[in-house]
């Protein structure tokens, strides 16, 4: 079994941090329409509970997602450090 090439680490980190931006803003986003919708709504015809609990489950589930996108990338870049240090050189053990 060949070792998996290392991939280059600029790309990755780039990325990354363009997802991790984006998904904060994401998030802020998310809350921020909640907070102004539960601010505004009818008091005399207040917002459904089981849609209050629906968006507050949805928000929930982006940010797990979130961390388990944060979690496999910090998994993605040991991986590929430890790829680095047991072949430093790129070339292959099997010759």
């Amino acid at each position: 079994m060949s070792p998996i090439p290392p991939s280059s680490s600029a790309a990755p980190s780039a990325s990354t941090a363009v997802s991790a931006t984006s998904a904060s803003t994401d998030q802020n986003m998310f809350l921020q329409l909640l907070v102004a919708q539960l601010k505004n709504q009818d008091p005399t015809q207040p917002m459904d509970s089981t849609t209050f609990v629906t968006q507050l489950a949805q928000f929930q589930q982006l940010e797990s997602t979130n961390n388990m996108s944060t979690s496999i990338s910090g998994i993605q870049t040991d991986t590929d450090q430890l790829v680095t240090d047991l072949n430093p050189t790129g070339s292959s053990p099997t010759s």
